[in-house]
């Protein structure tokens, strides 16, 4: 063997600890996948997951294993899925959502935990900062809290003549509070009244719409995994009181919301899997970034604004990264 394949193997050694120790205890690496929501709902984030893993070597089956867990939207049950994948010893837990990455890091100080989107790691406590995360946690920041002023002036430009705003936010989750916080503060500038409908379960939904003022115009919806497992029911509710919505996931729109404005989540979790990778090659976590995310996406349901006599003005309309009809 000449002297510069040597070293090129014995870098690559270097480089592979987790791998390694996975191979010689005679299995192979492991990721624990604890989805917030559904499996069905969180299938395009999966699949460009995966997608990107294969690109950097990973193959399910063959050179990695993918334990899936699904969170449902259920806080109890994320608690639940972190602690299996403690007990499972898998090498790395990959999540996203504020409330599961808490519940991850809860349960470990040494897994390493990668969260593909989470709100404000830094004022959550998830992180020290982004450029030194310390610890074992590190992820992509979704900065939806940065977005609330933004969703609020596309709403208003939707909804010509907007006065009376219900913000519907789960209590339970530290990041909505946040996103709460800059969201008054923007409907205060806009000279917006706003009313509060306060969730923390999906049974809480029906009678916070109940408590609903005669005067109120559109509902702004901070996501969470609560949100996303009943973002169907919560557009039914919505479109029955004929309240025109803007959400923080494409999702909730393509379920039936009017519109959204945030980060392409498929995008976040592809980049997610490029930190496993370097981690799985033997990166600390406390050593990579937190990085934030590159691609925006305005979507809306035109189908739905018909249903509320709602014309969408034009100039939104082009826009738009990606109008539903």
């Amino acid at each position: 063997m000449i002297r510069r394949e040597f070293i090129t193997l014995l870098g690559g050694a270097a480089a592979w600890p987790l791998a390694v120790h996975a191979q010689q205890s005679g299995k192979l690496p492991t990721i624990g996948f604890l989805g917030a929501v559904t499996a069905s709902f969180q299938k395009p984030w999966v699949d460009a997951f995966a997608q990107r893993l294969r690109e950097r070597g990973w193959i399910e089956g063959r050179s990695i294993t993918i334990d899936y867990r699904w969170g449902e939207g259920r806080p109890e049950r994320f608690a639940e899925i972190a602690a299996e994948f403690v007990r499972l010893k898998v090498d790395v837990i990959v999540t996203s959502g504020t409330p599961p990455v808490l519940a991850a890091k809860q349960a470990t100080t040494v897994i390493p935990i990668v969260f593909a989107a989470a709100g404000d790691p830094v004022g959550t406590g998830l992180v020290s900062s982004l450029a030194r995360p310390g610890g074992n946690v590190t992820g992509l920041s979704n900065q939806l809290s940065d977005l609330g002023a933004k969703k609020l002036e596309l709403l208003s430009e939707a909804v010509p003549g907007l006065r009376h705003l219900a913000i519907m936010w789960n209590v339970a989750n530290p990041f909505t509070e946040l996103e709460m916080g800059e969201v008054r503060t923007a409907a205060h500038t806009l000279g917006l009244e706003l009313t509060s409908l306060e969730i923390r379960q999906a049974e809480d939904i029906a009678p916070a719409f109940e408590t609903l003022k005669a005067q109120t115009q559109a509902l702004y919806v901070v996501y969470d995994p609560v949100v996303g497992t009943s973002r169907v029911r919560i557009n039914t509710l919505a479109l029955g009181a004929r309240l025109p919505t803007v959400h923080g996931l494409r999702d909730c729109v393509e379920a039936g919301g009017l519109m959204s404005y945030a980060p392409n989540v498929p995008d976040m979790f592809r980049r997610a899997a490029d930190h496993v990778d370097k981690i799985l090659r033997g990166t600390k976590p406390a050593d990579i970034p937190v990085e934030q995310p590159t691609r925006f996406d305005l979507v809306i349901n035109l189908t739905t604004a018909k249903a509320l006599r709602i014309t969408m003005p034009p100039t939104l309309l082009a826009r738009a990264d990606e109008v539903i009809d």
